[in-house]
Order: C-alpha cells, then sequence, then structure tokens
C-alpha cells in the first residue's frame, strides 16, 4: 500500500519570539520553500524509519494523553504506523521554522475527529479551539507549545497574534515586484537549535525584575511597533522599530544568538545594512534578517548565503 497526504509547510515568526509569552503581538507567515507530507511506503529508508519511530512515540503520547478539544483515531494512526508511515519532509529541524508544526498539523489532517478545515469560516473561537489542540499536539516535542506553529502550517496562512487568547488570520502586503530592494532574510547558523533549552533560559531570565522590565518597555513595545509597521506597510518607520528590536535582543538575548553571529549583528546595527534578529527561540538553527537594500547586504553577509523570504 501507498498513500501521500497533502503537503504542509514551513512557517516564520516575523516578530513575536519570546514575546507572544509576555502577550506581545506577533505576526507568522508560511514559508513554502519547506515541506512535509505523510507517507506510507513498504521499504524505508533509515531515516524514514526513525521517523516511524517518532510517530510511534506520538501515537502513545496521544493515546496516554488526552484533550477536551479533541478525539483522535489513534487506532488508525497506529496501524498506519505498522504498514510504514512517515513524515517525508524537507523542513529542517531544530532551525526555527517549524519541522514539527508541519507535523502535527498533517496528524490532525488526517486522524482527528470533527476536525475543523480550513474552507469553513474561521471565527475566532474555531481559531482558539485549533491553537489549544495544536499547543496541547506539540507539547509531545517541546514541553510546552503555544500552538502557533501548526497553525499556520495547518492553515497557510499568515497568523496575527494580538494576545495569547486572541489571534486572526491576517492579510499582509503584496510582495513589491517593481525595483524591489527591502527584503526578509534568511540566514543559516550552521548550528541545530533546541527550543526547551532557550525556552527554559528565557523563564529564568523572567525571574530578574530587570528584564521583565526591559522585556515590557523595550522588547513588546518594538515588537508591537514592527507588527503594525509591517501590516501597515510603514517601510521607513518598521525599519526604525526593527533596528531598536535588534538592539534590544543583542544586548538582553546574548545567550540566544550563536557567539559568531555577536560581530555581525552588531556591524548590522552599526552600518544599517541590514538588521537582524531572532528567528524561533535562537540558540542555532536560521537567524532573521532585514534589509532596505538587499544588494547591500548580500556584499555585507557575502560569506553567508541568504535565503530570501519576502520583499518590500
Amino acid at each position: 500500500m501507498k498513500f501521500k497526504g497533502p503537503l504542509f509547510y514551513s512557517k516564520i515568526l516575523l516578530f513575536g519570539e519570546y514575546g507572544i509569552i509576555k502577550d506581545s503581538k506577533g505576526l507568522s507567515i508560511p514559508y513554502n520553500f519547506y515541506n512535509g507530507a505523510l507517507k506510507i511506503e513498504k521499504e524505508l529508508t533509515p531515516e524514514h524509519k526513525e521517523s516511524n519511530g517518532h510517530l510511534q512515540r506520538f501515537a502513545n503520547y496521544l493515546k496516554e494523553n488526552t484533550s477536551d478539544l479533541i478525539v483522535f483515531d489513534v487506532a488508525a494512526f497506529q496501524e498506519d504506523i505498522s504498514k510504514g508511515l512517515f513524515f517525508d519532509s524537507s523542513i529542517p529541524q531544530g532551525y526555527g521554522v517549524g519541522s514539527s508544526g508541519a507535523l502535527v498539523a498533517a496528524i490532525y489532517d488526517k486522524y482527528a475527529s470533527e476536525k475543523i478545515t480550513v474552507l469553513e469560516n474561521l471565527t475566532r473561537e474555531k481559531l482558539l479551539k485549533l491553537k489549544g489542540i495544536f499547543s496541547f499536539m506539540e507539547s509531545f516535542f517541546h514541553g510546552s507549545s503555544s500552538g502557533l506553529d501548526p497553525l499556520n502550517s495547518y492553515l497557510s496562512l499568515p497568523i496575527l497574534i494580538h494576545s495569547k487568547d486572541n489571534v486572526e488570520t491576517a492579510g499582509i502586503p503584496s510582495q513589491e515586484q517593481h525595483q524591489e530592494q527591502g527584503a526578509v532574510f534568511l540566514i543559516d547558523s550552521g548550528i541545530v537549535g533546541e527550543t526547551a533549552p532557550m525556552v527554559n533560559l528565557f523563564m529564568q531570565k523572567l525571574k530578574h525584575e530587570g528584564f521583565r522590565n526591559v522585556m515590557k518597555e523595550q522588547f513588546v513595545k518594538h515588537t508591537d511597533a514592527c507588527v503594525e509597521d509591517f501590516l501597515k506597510g510603514n517601510v521607513s518607520s518598521l525599519f526604525t522599530n526593527i533596528k531598536s528590536l535588534s538592539k534590544t535582543v543583542l544586548e538582553n538575548f546574548s545567550q540566544m544568538i550563536p557567539t559568531e553571529f555577536h560581530q555581525l549583528w552588531e556591524k548590522g546595527i552599526d552600518t544599517n545594512d541590514y538588521y537582524l534578529k531572532l528567528c524561533g527561540s535562537g540558540g542555532g538553527g536560521y537567524i532573521l534578517g532585514f534589509t532596505q537594500d538587499l544588494d547591500k547586504a548580500q556584499k555585507a553577509l557575502k560569506d553567508y548565503p541568504l535565503e530570501v523570504v519576502y520583499k518590500f
């Protein structure tokens, strides 16, 4: 038996990493460059066998842990696993682009009873219910999860986060095709990041009043302003706020930035050729960059191939 499910895409949280834990705004967009799908095949490669084993553990988790929000056909899931089910994915793991989110979305799509579909009228209640379901499911991978990555992957729409209990799908300005100079891009740090240790580090830092003040008075303030500017297409104001955000992150989240990128981060702030920020929880994976002049940024970052995500 062969089976191939629908594709689910990676995502990029443009703004809001860590801030959404403290009720800042956030903006997450699908990133169609990477994707994954559930497949069943008789002969599995070693990599696919490993995925099959992960799915077995996930199925056990869903069997042993229940949520009032959702019922799964775990028996069908386990039967498919025994037939050679695996998640065939090009999404790099530990890079902050939602590898577990796409997997969760695919499992929900295939095995959830009475699932909410993308074609329905997605009311705020339905979005929050989906977010809650995905949070419960993705906790298997990270210990705790906001549920936003799978939500983004499942809907394949930009998601605007107002606060923990207020999310909506959003329209983002269409990408400029003429004289496009500005861009959002990714840099590969070459290091795999792990979400749980970084989130734990952040939670430890929150115990200090000074850090809590920085979060409230700088980080959340700049993040909210960036989200507003991005959605309204206020490019010059956006870059002023991104610069402030980049500076705040360098000064207060330096442990989440791989050491070899500290100088590069500072150089961007000093020259204004580009600004860097965390992509996901940091600690490795991708670093997110913003520039008003892509040529300049590419020259300044010539040792790093840039993956362009969005153009202004």
